[in-house]
């Protein structure tokens, strides 16, 4: 009578087996925790997006009408919202563009698509953007009833020391004195350059000109603290400690941001409509 042939033995058995301290085991183990949290870090990065996404969404949201001045009486982000027209903005020419969707224009991605920007030439690009964008979404605050803009607020970015920033200027509707600004994004050193998220620094941009008398962009930062009685005071803001460079870059961008290639277009037409009524 033949014997039965032996059972092969159960690798996983045979490898769970293997002594604690077997090079073959701690390698297979540690091999195995690693595409679980592999495993695990990829589940939640795609359940989890959309959340972060709405997160987003709001939080950007929240910014716009931050800085519009519309969250001081207590209002709702949705109430304030419901004050704030956007439009997607043709740089060349400040007239409305319905190229594309607005509430779907990603500031960011355009800044680097190639087919949505022109290369500026090193003296035209004192923000260091190396690409002007062809459109950008512009907010403008409505008047309770809905009757009247009462402000516009321009996206505009630049280079800082350490990061490219993001932020939001609000003009008031004579399209030359600052209602606020904002940075939503940047990544500038913490208690020096980040300091432009500080609101104490934030409060002193409201009521500044952005323009001298000419109509040229203006706006200057100065060591130490701004004295009222100064030529140029209403052009001019106090300097941030110990952060020269990202405050430099600060003025770099909003004064590009206010010139001909940014939206200087925009609050020639805005003028232009205000003078004839």
């Amino acid at each position: 009578m033949n014997s039965p042939e032996p059972r092969a033995a159960n690798p996983v058995r045979a490898f769970f087996a293997l002594p604690n301290d077997s090079r073959t085991k701690t390698l297979g183990i540690t091999l195995l925790v690693c595409l679980c949290c592999s495993v695990l870090v990829a589940w939640a990065a795609v359940a989890l997006k959309p959340a972060q996404q709405r997160n987003q969404a709001l939080e950007f949201q929240r910014n716009i009408v931050e800085v519009a001045g519309l969250l001081q009486d207590g209002s709702s982000v949705e109430a304030a919202l419901s004050r704030i027209e956007a439009q997607l903005i043709e740089l060349e020419t400040g007239a409305v563009s319905t190229a594309f969707d607005q509430t779907q224009y990603n500031i960011e991605a355009a800044a680097k698509d190639p087919k949505r920007t022109t290369p500026l030439a090193p003296a035209d690009d004192p923000a260091l953007i190396r690409l002007r964008p062809r459109f950008m979404p512009v907010y403008f605050v409505r008047s309770a009833d809905g009757q009247s803009v009462q402000a516009v607020i321009l996206p505009v970015y630049g280079a800082g020391l350490w990061s490219r920033m993001y932020g939001f200027l609000a003009l008031e509707k004579d399209w030359d004195t600052v209602r606020g600004l904002k940075f939503y994004q940047q990544g500038e050193t913490p208690g020096l350059g980040g300091e432009i998220d500080n609101p104490k620094w934030r409060a002193l941009w409201q009521g500044k000109q952005v323009h001298d008398a000419d109509g040229q962009p203006a706006i200057r930062l100065v060591k130490g603290h701004v004295e009222a009685s100064a030529p140029g005071a209403a052009h001019q803001i106090d300097g941030l400690s110990g952060a020269t460079l990202t405050g430099r870059g600060v003025e770099h961008l909003i004064n590009y941001w206010l010139g001909p290639l940014g939206y200087g277009p925009l609050l020639q037409r805005l003028r232009q409509q205000q003078a004839q009524g």
